[in-house]
């Protein structure tokens, strides 16, 4: 006797989670015991069957946990071509190599870029990402955001380079435009 074999299939879609700001912290922390705590809760969606089951699962971060977060010490870029993205980060924004980082011990070419104290990573690999399709305005894609002093000066740079841009939508001093690898990029004015 042959056994049957039944396949039932699940689909999962998860909602985006709910991450508090420093702006609205407030709102979602809530007295437990005498110990502040956070509350995220994300909403899972599963279907079997035609059935529809909506569970909420959360995930509680403790306030008063002290972890070190200290800053951002580097954003990974995927590249296609690192050259050509060496020639956009080095010779348009004037970034430099970080050359004590390892980058010869990984498994695909990269470099490593200061800006300020920190770093961008730039990873040659097959690029996952599309370059048609995306938003005009980087800042409503995926982006690093590089503190500089001087958005009008930039603007110059972008200008004789030929590299498209677009402004902060909402006045401040900030650009928006993309590396050759259509990696978003903000650049906003900060004092100092």
């Amino acid at each position: 006797m042959a056994a049957a074999l039944q396949v039932n299939h699940v689909g999962l879609a998860i909602s985006q989670p709910i991450i508090p700001s420093k702006k609205n912290l407030r709102r979602f922390a809530r007295k437990d015991n005498k110990e502040t705590s956070i509350s995220l809760r994300t909403k899972a969606k599963m279907s079997t069957e035609g059935d529809l089951l909506v569970k909420e699962s959360p995930t509680s971060v403790d306030a008063n946990e002290d972890i070190g977060v200290v800053g951002v010490h580097h954003v990974g870029l995927l590249c296609e071509n690192l050259e050509r993205s060496l020639d956009f980060y080095k010779n348009v924004l004037g970034l430099e190599i970080n050359e004590a980082r390892p980058h010869d011990k990984l498994p695909y070419r990269g470099a490593w870029l200061w800006v300020g104290s920190e770093m961008i990573h730039l990873m040659e690999l097959t690029n996952p990402d599309p370059l048609t399709g995306r938003p005009e305005h980087g800042g409503r894609d995926r982006h690093a955001c590089i503190a500089i002093r001087d958005v009008s000066k930039l603007k110059l740079v972008l200008d004789k380079a030929g590299i498209p841009y677009t402004l902060s939508r909402s006045g401040r001093p900030a650009i928006f435009t993309r590396d050759p690898d259509a990696n978003a990029l903000e650049f906003t004015q900060v004092d100092g």
